[in-house]
């Protein structure tokens, strides 16, 4: 079945209903633009584990009246990043957000619960016809006054819509970017497969801390994305445990993320023990465990075809080592929404948003595949095998603050240069 849906007054189209995707819809409704979203899934459910939203992103969710208030309710306001040799001892720490004297904080926070307070928040200021689920994008014609989306509903029905433009934020297996790339490579793996998952305890160092701990091929990553409950002391501890492996046959497992038991990995990891973290007990808390091989795409050349744009994951999908994949959604959305506000929603905004961003994103993808800010503990195991007494024999703190640095500034997060910068979206 074909139908086709031509609005008096064609709308934004999104494709995609997560983090990029409200985000989008937001901005949007900020900017006096109308939007629809179409989601593939028939209900939107809090999935995932826990992410981090560097200041650069906060900044834009406080711009669109998503302040502390709000986010306090979902996560909490991180105050260190720290590396650990695979001896115990430190490599490297800084304080983050507020502590930082960035302008905004940065948070550690549910995936899930970010995506549905984005989604509720959608429906209160846009309305509930503003998210249709259940219908797909899966493909789109540039025409000369418009676009037209190619909606697939779950019961195998098919209609077309028109739209102004069409903002593509549907993901890893993009539809809109397959038709736009159809020579793309497939989806890179590096050899890293990661387990997650989430284990009440009692948080570390700060309380607020971010720590990554091992090697650069062989690491555990954990943070509290929630605050100690009064009575046990006990946050939701959120932690990443993660080896890399020969990837010459490729990826194996056939599912993108699956299900495992804590004894399908945990002996990567006996005897990672510490006093101050017992790195086998917190994985053997956690209720469910997921693995996932860590992926990205190779960068492409332009993020935009005529009147269709890509954004967040099916623009730059890149590894999550420097905690900016969602951050960079959120960027992604209000970066686009200030060229619709300053130019018109046409191709012009759309092409000023590719100029802006697609380069220095895509170099950053190809940054993050190179270990991206975890790059340090390559450092310290080509100097000395990992292990140390004194770091600053190994790797001055000059040296180790110039990358971090330099990472920063590449991330979009420099914090002088954060806090100097006027709105994204004019009031």
């Amino acid at each position: 079945m074909l139908e086709t849906n031509t609005p008096s007054k064609a709308p934004v189209l999104i494709a995609g209903g997560g983090i990029g995707g409200m985000a989008m819809a937001l901005t949007l409704h900020q900017i006096g633009v109308p939007c629809v979203v179409y989601e593939a899934v028939p209900a939107l459910q809090p999935l995932g584990v826990g992410i981090n939203l560097q200041p650069n992103a906060v900044r834009e969710l406080y711009d669109l009246g998503l302040d502390h208030h709000v986010l306090d309710r979902i996560g909490i306001q991180a105050r260190e990043w720290a590396l650990v040799g695979r001896n115990g001892r430190e490599i490297y720490a800084e304080p983050r957000g507020l502590a930082a004297g960035y302008r905004w904080p940065q948070y550690s926070v549910h995936r899930g619960e970010l995506q549905m307070l984005l989604y509720r928040t959608v429906l209160e200021r846009l309305g509930p016809q503003a998210v249709q689920l259940g219908q797909r994008v899966a493909g789109y014609r540039n025409d000369e006054a418009g676009v037209t989306a190619l909606i697939e509903t779950r019961d195998g029905q098919r209609r077309e819509v028109q739209g102004a433009v069409l903002v593509a934020a549907d993901g890893l297996h993009s539809a809109v970017r397959a038709q736009m790339h159809p020579q793309q490579p497939p989806i890179h793996w590096g050899g890293a497969i990661m387990w997650r998952g989430t284990t009440p305890g009692v948080p570390i160092r700060t309380g607020a801390s971010f720590v990554g701990l091992g090697s650069l091929k062989h690491r555990v990553v954990c943070y509290p994305i929630s605050q100690p409950d009064p009575a046990t002391g006990l946050a939701t501890i959120n932690w990443i445990a993660e080896i890399t492996v020969d990837n010459s046959q490729g990826w194996t497992q056939g599912d993108w993320n699956r299900r495992v038991g804590i004894d399908e990995f945990i002996h990567h990891f006996e005897g990672w023990d510490y006093g101050w973290i017992d790195v086998p007990a917190m994985l053997r808390g956690a209720s469910q465990v997921f693995e996932y091989p860590m992926i990205d795409r190779d960068p492409v050349a332009t993020w935009v075809d005529g009147r269709v744009a890509l954004l967040g994951d099916a623009a730059h999908v890149m590894y999550p080592v420097g905690s900016n994949g969602a951050s960079q959604a959120i960027v992604d959305a209000r970066v686009l929404g200030a060229a619709l506000q300053d130019q018109g929603v046409g191709p012009a905004a759309l092409r000023s948003y590719d100029e802006q961003l697609c380069a220095d994103i895509s170099a950053l993808v190809l940054r993050n595949r190179g270990a991206g800010p975890f790059g340090l503990l390559g450092l310290v195991d080509e100097r000395c095998g990992g292990v140390f007494e004194d770091i600053d024999q190994v790797l001055p703190k000059a040296e180790r603050e110039a990358f971090m640095a330099r990472y920063k500034a590449a991330a979009g997060f420099a914090i002088e240069t954060l806090n100097a910068a006027p709105p994204t979206v004019r009031p």
